[in-house]
């Protein structure tokens, strides 16, 4: 699981990364927009990329993606 992947420090910086991005997002609050978003944050993470600037850029450049793919 995530959780034991991660300290707790690094979980809630990437939720709180998470929560902005899908704020700013036309469809943020929905679930498969959500899950795409914490996907490019969870891989940013696990490359050891952990300060939220860079796990804020992960989750825009999913969203980036995600419009992409809707047009």
């Amino acid at each position: 699981m995530i959780e034991e992947r991660f300290d707790s420090r690094t979980l809630a910086v990437m939720n709180f990364a998470l929560d902005r991005v899908c704020a700013d997002a036309l469809h943020g609050e929905e679930h498969d927009t959500r899950k795409r978003i914490a996907r490019y944050i969870i891989k940013c993470a696990k490359s050891g990329r952990t300060t939220l600037p860079e796990l804020i850029e992960a989750g825009q450049q999913a969203l980036a993606k995600v419009a992409a793919a809707a047009e």
